[in-house]
C-alpha cells in the first residue's frame, strides 16, 4: 500500500459519520446549525442524503438534500419531545 492510500485510509476513518452506518429514520446534527435532523431517504453512490427537521413541525415541512459529509452526528431519535 501506498503512502497517499494510507493517509486517505486515515482521513476516512477520523470522519463523525460513516455512510455505510447512516440509515433511513437516523436523527444528526449538521455543520452550522444546532438543529436536529432525520434522515428521510440516502443516496451512497452520490454521498447524498435527504433531510427534514426533527421534531416535525405542525405544519408541513420540505426536505433538503445534503451531502452525507456535512453529517457532523448521529443521535437517537426520541419519540417523546417537548413542545
Amino acid at each position: 500500500m501506498n503512502y497517499s492510500k494510507l493517509i486517505e485510509r486515515k482521513k476516512e476513518n477520523n470522519s463523525r459519520i460513516i455512510p455505510e452506518k447512516l440509515y433511513k429514520g437516523a436523527c444528526v446534527k449538521i455543520k452550522n446549525s444546532k438543529k436536529t435532523f432525520q434522515v428521510i431517504g440516502i443516496n451512497l453512490e452520490k454521498k447524498i442524503c435527504w433531510i427534514r427537521e426533527w421534531p416535525f413541525p405542525s405544519e408541513p415541512q420540505k426536505t433538503v438534500a445534503l451531502e452525507i459529509s456535512q453529517i457532523t452526528l448521529q443521535l437517537f431519535c426520541s419519540e417523546k419531545f417537548s413542545q
